[in-house]
């Protein structure tokens, strides 16, 4: 039988074969130790390691490319945020010097103490150290920095002096730091107070001159980077960015001589009569220039707190007053330049006054038979009342706006008042009103539109706006014609002289003319009270005249005299006669004042004076044009 040849094993028993043959092998190999060779290989080993180190070197040069190269910007953000800062360069408002260079108002480089709220609130224990180092109730400045935790910055205390800054960081408190800045200073004082004005803690100008001249006063600040230490020092400035630019200076008119005079006679003046305030005002004829403004009661810039708003009021520019007899000239003026009459005009003002209305227009006394030179030597109401009588109503009230009144000066001062000027045919306008105004009721002015009004008769009748800034030439309109402007000043000499009503305005070796006014205030019901404003306005020399001045003073006591001759006049005087004698103004009455000489010569020899000398007449003494 023939035998099939044999099969080799199936694909089974081969799997089968190779799957013991594996676990044979495996067996082996746990079975007995392997050798040394075959269990470490150092080639991958090393292999091993330096792959690992080379991907550490990749992944560290990758990290720092993105961080110097990639994200460099961001990181240097971040880092100049904790060192570098942008810090404020104070600047230095500028002076403001009087018309001869003399500093009216300064800035003084001072310290503000300031904190970090965040630090502070830190160091709670430190906070009593530093309330004692301040001044301060320790609950006051807890509760201040409580209610600015979330801050950087507070000010502590404020434009004190470096040393008094020094001795406060001294302490060396966390959060507490010192930067400069500047405090305005006013040598002239209270002298000066209402003019200057003042400025705010943070330098700002809040009233006055300092107010209307801010923009030009303060400056610009500049800026820098600086790099900061953990405490907050600067240890480098890094870069300038912006330069400080400082304030301009500001030239006045003010002459500060004249200002002292003016407000130390002012002073005198309310000590001598009781009176509630005061204001003086000193032109210059020529240039409508303000050499001097003085108010009083008055208020120290340097030392504000517990200062009233009524002190620090501008009285000779924003406070307008009913002019009283400082109008008669203009009314005379007026009725020149009209026609309605002349110098050698006569006005029966028996007598002594005569109806307007309901009420009367009375003068002080029965002057009887006045000529026109006489209705302003006696300030006769009566007199003025029948000039006016013959004006037209609309020229009146034209020529008294031409003059300024009604209208603001435009002397650029802050809340400058235009004064109240009734309009014919308005309803503020009746029967009765012409009468009134033509002797100084019914209207209002400020007394720097007094003294500009008498500085264009002193001017050949050329009205100029006045001005604070030296430099300043405003444009003169003719108001007035020369003649007729130089009569009334020789007119209002008579006033000074004896017979006039301000005699004690005379001042040796000048013609002064001038005017008195005495006006009653109104009461609370509308009507007029028993209490006065007494004036005095005039003009010096007469022959060329330099200086117009207008005194006011409010509520004299009536016990030690009210009339504007009385209590004014004197002031007048006392300014004056140091003011021409500061500015050189060469004398126009010469023959009075050899007279005087003389007479004081004489007196110390125990002689006999000339009487040729002392008998030489002035100008206009008599009444008349001169």
């Amino acid at each position: 039988m023939n035998r099939r040849p044999a099969r080799g094993p199936g694909l089974g028993e081969r799997l089968g074969d190779w799957w013991r043959a594996r676990r044979e092998a495996s067996g082996a190999r746990g079975g007995r130790p392997r050798s040394n060779r075959a269990r470490y290989n150092p080639r991958h080993r090393l292999m091993l390691v330096g792959g690992v180190m080379g991907l550490c070197a990749v992944a560290l040069v990758a990290r720092a490319f993105t961080l110097q190269v990639v994200n460099s910007e961001f990181y240097r953000k971040q880092g100049d945020e904790r060192i570098l800062r942008e810090i404020e360069i104070p600047t230095s408002r500028g002076m403001i010097t009087d018309r001869n260079g003399e500093p009216l108002a300064v800035s003084t480089p001072v310290e503000s103490v300031w904190g970090n709220p965040q630090e502070l609130v830190e160091v709670p224990d430190r906070i009593p150290e530093l309330a004692a180092a301040l001044g301060v109730p320790a609950d006051e400045l807890v509760r201040r920095i409580s209610q600015r935790a979330t801050r950087e910055f507070m000010y502590l205390k404020r434009r004190i002096n470096p040393d008094q800054a020094q001795a406060i960081l001294a302490h060396e408190i966390p959060g507490v730091y010192s930067q400069r800045e500047f405090r305005r200073f006013y040598p002239q004082g209270e002298a000066l107070s209402h003019v200057l004005g003042f400025t705010n803690v943070d330098d700002n100008g809040q009233e006055g001159l300092e107010l209307a001249f801010d923009e030009w006063l303060k400056g610009k600040p500049g800026s820098k980077r600086v790099i900061r230490d953990s405490r907050g020092r600067i240890v480098e400035n890094v870069e300038l960015i912006e330069a400080a630019q400082p304030g301009h200076d500001l030239n006045l008119t003010i002459d500060r001589r004249i200002q002292y005079l003016t407000f130390r006679e002012l002073r005198k003046a309310l000590e001598r009569t009781g009176a509630s305030s005061g204001s003086a005002v000193v032109l210059d004829v020529a240039t409508g220039e303000i050499l001097a403004m003085a108010n009083l009661p008055t208020y120290n810039p340097n030392a504000l707190d517990g200062q009233g708003a009524d002190t620090r009021r501008n009285r000779a520019v924003t406070d307008v007053i009913e002019p009283g007899s400082t109008m008669k000239p203009l009314t005379v003026a007026i009725g020149l330049e009209s026609g309605a009459i002349t110098p050698a005009s006569v006005f029966d003002t028996n007598p002594g006054w005569i109806p307007n209305g309901r009420y009367r227009t009375t003068d002080h006394r029965n002057y009887g038979v006045l000529d026109t030179t006489g209705v302003i030597r006696k300030s006769s109401n009566v007199g003025a009342a029948k000039i006016v009588h013959r004006i037209d109503d609309k020229v009146f009230y034209d020529f008294l706006r031409r003059m300024g009144y009604g209208s603001s000066t435009h002397s650029g001062f802050p809340g400058e008042s235009s004064g109240v000027l009734p309009v014919p045919g308005s309803a503020s306008w009746y029967g009765t009103t012409k009468q009134g105004l033509s002797y100084g009721y019914g209207l209002s002015a400020t007394p720097l539109q007094i003294a500009a009004a008498y500085a264009a008769l002193g001017n050949g009748g050329r009205l100029i706006a006045p001005t604070f800034v030296k430099g300043q030439r405003n444009e003169a309109r003719q108001v007035l014609d020369p003649a007729i402007a130089s009569e009334v000043l020789h007119m209002m000499q008579t006033v000074t002289e004896p017979g006039g009503t301000a005699t004690q305005a005379a001042i040796l070796g000048y013609h002064v003319a001038g005017k008195t006014g005495t006006a009653r205030k109104f009461n609370a019901s509308g009507g007029y009270s028993r209490r006065y404003i007494s004036f005095f306005a005039g003009l010096v020399p007469v022959e060329a005249p330099r200086f117009s001045m207008v005194v006011v003073i409010d509520d004299p006591d009536p016990a030690k005299g009210y009339f504007g001759g009385l209590v004014s006049a004197p002031v007048f005087k006392s300014v004056m006669d140091g003011a021409l004698r500061l500015m050189d103004v060469p004398p126009d009455d010469i023959e009075t004042w050899l007279a005087a000489q003389a007479e004081e010569d004489a007196r110390r020899s125990g002689a006999t004076p000339p009487l040729a000398a002392a008998a030489v007449p002035r100008a206009g003494a008599q009444g008349g044009t001169p």
